[in-house]
């Protein structure tokens, strides 16, 4: 029975190493019960037990009385999961997708190591290291498995080519391949550049200056930062970011916790973009370090938020690594924005913390902002222009944008959540992929001319129920949502051509937010605060 403890003399020592030394310690008679439960059960429990799990659980459900953010993570998921905080990892460098039991490259990662010995987008690979992974019920976890691996090491693929028969024979050398956090940057007008951030990695603030830096080579004046849906990632990570475009001296954020004294994180180096509008786009799924970036962003009146109301996330951290090779993540402070802030939600229940995000759909939050009821207890203050502000919750935004689901229809989140509508877009750039190339220049003489006309549709529907009969057409709903799923459609063969940048450069214009944000910078409602405080 493998188990993460040994009982020693009657004292439970804990494999990080921790040793509890003091008589009548309450930390080590809790330590000792753990130890002396774990030891009963593996001298006399009536049937064999899994001493790994018992461990694990027992670590994972310890973690979870603390707070929902105190997290466990098995020695297995360790690497996946520091895949987006370190903005790396190693491998053959694909964006890959496995359609009809056949692995496909969607893309090689520019001077990735596959990109380099030859690999291409359509290519099906048949064989890894002379295993078939053809038609054998291959899974996405399967595919890590075999693709990833230590830096410099070698894999061996056998690829089939359009309709070429004959199998190509690459070896391909892992390598660090990068994880961007910035997915898209380009120019919304002459003046107003726009630059999506997905999460906020060692890689991120580094990605961030370089797309200031080629957007102002492009005339940008004016900068519209995505960061709707991003999760979040390292705090001092934010703190660049924030420091990007505020000027030195001005705090960032602080965090205190029981054993941690206040630490004040502070601008202090030179921005690339502290002068020129800047509008911040953010969302119910914008958390943690997102909303670092947006607190000291409002509070410093540096720029307007604009959107709903963002997740709530106050609290801080830290990865620690057991000694057998696990890792936990524990909270070990609050922080608050510049104003004093501290816009963690509650989660004394920790049901309804989960269910948050339906609560506020079912209350109206969404689409009203009348809805949201905060405490006057709860409000500060700006620190330049004084306006109010409201910690407790998230950060309210400036302009409030509400959710619209007019065109959503119970068919097209069938489509959307079943896979058909990438599996599909895949499918026919593989198959027109070269004649979509030598008609289209770039994506915007793709968006300007490509045309989802009746028989283009049709062709769809067809694949759609031929690939799950339950997705009957429902010419009712694809009325309603004909506008929403063709730009979703054209947004898909276009990441399929040229990549993320290329998605949402289409998909964007049906984000209302960034519409609102866009007719913001074109008015005069940017530059009058107590408008836009509506």
């Amino acid at each position: 029975m493998k188990i993460k403890y040994k009982i020693l003399a009657g004292a439970f020592l804990f494999t990080t190493g921790f040793t509890f030394a003091q008589e009548g310690n309450s930390t080590q008679q809790n330590a000792v019960k753990l130890g002396e439960v774990f030891n009963y059960v593996d001298r006399y429990y009536v049937e064999e037990v899994d001493g790994d799990k018992i461990a694990d659980d027992a670590i994972r459900n310890m973690l979870e009385q603390l707070d929902p953010h105190s997290t466990y993570i098995p020695k297995e998921k360790v690497q996946s999961a520091n895949q987006s905080i370190n903005g790396s990892f190693v491998g053959i460098g694909v964006q890959f997708q496995i359609l009809k039991d056949t692995l496909i490259v969607v893309n090689p990662i520019p001077t990735g190591p596959s990109e380099k010995v030859g690999i291409q987008a359509g290519d099906k690979i048949i064989f890894i290291d002379g295993e078939n992974v053809a038609g054998v019920g291959l899974q996405n976890a399967g595919v890590r498995d075999r693709l990833l691996g230590d830096k410099d090491t070698k894999v061996k693929v056998e690829v089939k080519r359009g309709d070429d028969e004959k199998l190509i024979n690459f070896t391909i050398t892992r390598d660090n391949i990068p994880v961007n956090s910035v997915v898209a940057k380009y120019m919304l007008s002459k003046k107003v550049g726009y630059i999506k951030l997905t999460s906020f990695s060692r890689t991120s603030s580094q990605e961030i200056k370089d797309a200031l830096e080629e957007l102002k080579k492009e005339g940008m004046k004016d900068l519209v930062l995505d960061l709707q849906g991003n999760g979040g990632g390292l705090l001092y990570a934010a703190k660049l970011i924030a420091d990007e475009f505020l000027k030195d001296d001005k705090l960032i954020v602080y965090s205190e916790g029981r054993a941690q004294p206040r630490q004040e994180f502070v601008a202090d180096t030179k921005g690339d973009f502290e002068k020129g509008r800047l509008v911040i786009l953010t969302d119910e799924g914008t958390a943690s370090a997102s909303e670092i970036v947006s607190g000291a962003i409002q509070d410093w009146d540096r720029g307007l938020i604009v959107g709903r109301r963002t997740f709530g996330k106050g609290l801080v951290q830290r990865p620690i690594e057991l000694n057998d090779g696990a890792q936990i993540r524990l909270t070990i402070a609050r922080y608050f924005t510049p104003s004093g802030r501290f816009i963690q939600k509650p989660y004394d229940d920790l049901e309804a913390y989960k269910n948050d995000y339906y609560e506020r759909y079912m209350h109206g939050e969404m689409m009203n902002q009348d809805s949201i009821k905060l405490a006057d207890s709860l409000k500060y203050s700006t620190l330049i222009t004084k306006r109010t502000v409201y910690g407790g919750g998230g950060i309210m935004p400036d302009v409030f944008v509400p959710l619209d689901t007019s065109e959503y229809s119970d068919y097209y989140r069938a489509l959307s959540r079943s896979g058909v509508i990438n599996s599909f877009c895949l499918e026919y750039v593989n198959t027109n992929r070269e004649s979509l190339k030598r008609k289209y220049e770039d994506v915007d003489a793709f968006d300007a001319d490509f045309n989802l006309n009746e028989e283009f549709m049709d062709n769809f529907f067809t694949y759609v129920v031929g690939e799950n009969e339950d997705l009957e057409f429902i010419q009712e709903d694809y009325d309603i949502s004909k506008a929403l799923l063709q730009i979703r459609l054209k947004a898909a063969i276009a990441q399929n051509l040229w990549g993320y940048n290329a998605f949402y450069k289409i998909y964007n214009q049906k984000n209302e937010i960034l519409n609102k944000a866009i007719a913001i910078l074109a008015g005069d409602i940017y530059n009058n605060v107590e408008l836009a405080k509506q």
